[in-house]
């Protein structure tokens, strides 16, 4: 380490946090990596990037080795641990993975495996937040430029990022609002809808893209007869589910689906006033520029 990296590993503000992309926001989610970073940019909030860090397992571990499951996340947890910083998630699947690991580990059995797993004690865990949490804040203020004025929002949040909720506490689990809230903040209308947190499939779309179909669309009809301009989520599996397979829905359900599905935070980088080619919104498979044209105040 130089002495300017050493200098810097001082300077721990009040929100400074541990940062675990986790594998997707490295590679297919990288616009919910990007415009989390330029969000918290704007807001002066530090992420420092785990070194070293690995996949949590969610795709598969914990359906295949429960005990690969906890070594996975708890190597993450205690690299954070040696950082003595709180740890920052964007993915709803890593952030579960994790919650449950700390969840576990408090009996001491499954502490002495885990630790057996990984070569290595955990200490004091650290807090592990999701990205939302960090965000949504509501003691941070939000130098608004570009509120999303008559902006109709779905917020869905998947059925990982608030159950369960003695693992994850984050909010109601059947009708949480945090994220509503923070879009509200923004200037966006939240629309009250039934499906906030069912499944989207998840990974099955690699053996059954038939059941993500199904499933997708479910969600994404009842956004679109709710008045949704939009839908906001907060974890890439559920964004790649909502928005890569919308040509697919409409061959196999005879009902046009085209909907932008977008992360919160691209949404909250608009609202800061970074531009959509800052935030990726090109990469996305339904194109939210004509929408987001639309309601751009004049």
């Amino acid at each position: 380490m130089t002495p300017a990296e050493s200098e810097s590993e001082k300077k721990v503000g009040a929100r400074t946090y541990s940062y675990y992309p986790g594998c997707s926001l490295h590679s297919t989610g990288a616009e919910f990596d990007v415009s989390a970073r330029l969000v918290c940019q704007k807001l002066g909030i530090d992420l420092r990037e785990l070194e070293d860090w690995i996949c949590c397992g969610a795709s598969a571990a914990h359906s295949t080795d429960h005990l690969m499951s906890l070594a996975l996340p708890a190597h993450t947890l205690k690299l954070a641990e040696a950082k003595g910083l709180p740890l920052a998630v964007p993915c709803a699947m890593c952030f579960s993975r994790l919650r449950f690991t700390l969840h576990e580990i408090k009996d001491k059995n499954t502490l002495d495996l885990v630790n057996r797993a990984i070569g290595t004690e955990l200490g004091e865990p650290v807090a592990v937040e999701s990205m939302l949490q960090v965000l949504a804040d509501e003691s941070i203020s939000l130098p608004i430029t570009k509120p999303l004025n008559d902006l109709k929002v779905a917020c869905y949040y998947g059925c990982l990022l608030a159950r369960p909720p003695e693992v994850v506490g984050i909010d109601d689990a059947e009708n949480p609002q945090i994220m509503d809230r923070l879009m509200e903040r923004l200037g966006a209308e939240t629309i009250d809808w039934g499906l906030k947190t069912s499944c989207c499939g998840a990974g099955v779309a690699f053996p059954r893209l038939d059941i993500v179909l199904k499933l997708s669309h479910r969600i994404l009809s009842l956004a679109q007869r709710s008045g949704a301009d939009c839908i906001a989520v907060a974890c890439p599996m559920c964004q790649a589910n909502l928005d890569m397979y919308q040509k697919d829905m409409t061959a196999k359900f005879k009902q046009k689906t085209e909907l932008p599905v977008l992360y919160f935070t691209q949404l909250m980088g608009l609202a800061l006033g970074l531009s959509p080619k800052e935030l990726l919104l090109d990469k996305h498979f339904t194109d939210p520029l004509p929408v987001l044209r639309e309601k751009e105040p004049t």
